[in-house]
């Protein structure tokens, strides 16, 4: 083995090992050449590569740094923090690598293109991979129905705010639901009404009445893996929505945040049975590739495009083009698809995992959802309790919990809800935390049951 091959497995071994962690800086050139006695050029030889592998980068008259890989352990036992509260991707399952070469050769593919002004609707490139990349998905659409968004929060806002066709101001979401929909209705003081979605789905014959009286212009709602209750619809509940959405000119705003995590191969989105063009289909990236990329495709009836770009024109001119040049580029190599499977397995895992702890740990007042895929879970508790107090134990005890109350608009604020994220948590924090987690619920619940009927029903 050559010189510079062995300090290239040395510092490699450093980095496993924990002695070289993630942002810290690496032996100087001096030092290296001096432990192998070897010139410095040699030493320098053995740094570009490892840069080349993207397992250290550097700054320029600073030297090189360890970069964050999977080379590292941060979610080993050696980290106490416990993170059942996270909604990003766990860092070690980042295609960063692969991506990183995507981001090179969308530099040269769109190196012009990154000094002007382009078409808010996207890279007319991306938008045509994108139409066959969404058929995956049993999202059957044509290129002009597509519209590249600064990721899916960007969309949110737009239609939150924007009129719709059938002239109705107040917008229906699922209680709970992801926080940041609430806060785009908050922010934006936009009239809002909600519907109870429970572990076992939603009440069809109020969600007819809301639709048929409530004024409403469209239904938010996220289908499968639920944040924050982990449920999924049936083929029933999909079928059944889309036919009211027909029925009573109402539009439904599908967030498809986890398709990626799918196991079921039968299940399709709303999107599959509208047959009226009623369904809005939101498309993010964050939860499979990673949140910063910003990019999501949504797509539009024709009725709405317009209004839709008219809004997202003068909210930002377009979305990052670098970013989308190297999703096109990710899309189009095939690696999304293998990455996909790594994942969906990972998360599958961890949930299975989770499922066979809390089993193990039966409560009469504690009641559990664990789908077999995405991030989220679901605690409910069926008696009054110490939301505040549970929440700063567990803090203490390096264990931290989403405030699960953030997910409901206020008026239908409860805190009987607590979402478990295995996103950042992996099986032997798992086996270590939920335990603590049950424990400590259990040793905060009062006994005063006045009013219990006010509480939802699951």
């Amino acid at each position: 083995m050559l010189k510079y091959q062995l300090i290239v497995k040395y510092i490699k071994s450093e980095i496993s090992n924990g002695n070289l962690e993630a942002k810290k800086k690496l032996p100087s050139l001096r030092r290296v050449s001096e432990l192998f006695q070897c010139s410095i050029g040699t030493v320098l030889k053995a740094y570009t590569e490892l840069e080349k592998e993207h397992i250290v980068y550097s700054l320029s008259k600073s030297g090189y740094y360890v970069l964050e890989s999977d080379l590292s352990n941060s979610n080993s036992q050696d980290n106490p923090l416990i993170d059942f509260s996270s909604g990003s991707p766990d860092i070690e399952s980042l295609p960063y690598k692969k991506f990183q070469h995507c981001l090179n050769n969308a530099i040269e593919l769109y190196k012009e293109n990154l000094f002007t002004y382009s078409n808010p609707r996207g890279l007319n490139s991306l938008i045509q991979i994108l139409t066959s990349h969404l058929e995956e998905y049993q999202v059957f659409t044509k290129p002009e129905n597509i519209v590249i968004t600064t990721g899916s929060q960007q969309a949110l806002n737009i239609l939150t705010n924007m009129p719709f066709p059938n002239g109705n101001s107040k917008v229906l979401v699922e209680q709970p639901t992801y926080y940041g929909m609430i806060r785009a209705l908050e922010l934006n003081n936009i009239p809002s009404v909600g519907i109870e979605r429970g572990f076992n789905g939603i009440n069809l014959e109020e969600l007819e009445k809301l639709f048929k009286y409530g004024n409403i212009k469209f239904f938010y709602t996220i289908p499968r893996f639920h944040n924050p209750t982990g449920n999924s619809y049936t083929r029933q509940e999909k079928e059944a929505i889309a036919k009211m959405a027909k029925k009573y000119n109402v539009y439904i705003l599908e967030d498809d945040i986890m398709a990626d995590l799918e196991t079921d191969k039968k299940s399709d989105p709303i999107f599959a049975y509208d047959t009226s063009s009623k369904v809005i289909y939101l498309k993010s990236y964050s939860k499979v590739l990673m949140p910063g990329l910003r990019i999501a495709a949504t797509i539009l009836p024709k009725l709405l495009i317009n209004t839709f770009l008219e809004y997202k024109k003068w909210l930002d001119m377009n979305s990052p083009i670098l970013s989308q040049g190297a999703l096109e580029v990710y899309l189009k190599s095939g690696m999304l698809d293998k990455h996909r499977k790594k994942i969906s397995k990972l998360y599958s895992d961890r949930m299975s995992c989770l499922k066979n702890t809390l089993s193990s740990l039966k409560q009469s007042k504690i009641k559990y959802n664990v789908p077999k895929s995405g991030y989220f879970a679901c605690i409910y508790v069926d008696s009054k309790l110490q939301y505040d107090k549970i929440i700063s134990t567990l803090s203490n005890k390096n264990i931290q919990l989403l405030d699960t109350r953030t997910c409901f608009l206020r008026e239908y604020r409860t805190d009987n809800y607590f979402r478990i994220s295995i996103s950042k948590t992996n099986e032997e924090k798992i086996k270590k935390g939920i335990p603590i987690v049950i424990d400590t619920i259990q040793k905060h619940l009062t006994d005063d049951n006045d009013n219990f009927d006010s509480y939802p029903k699951i």
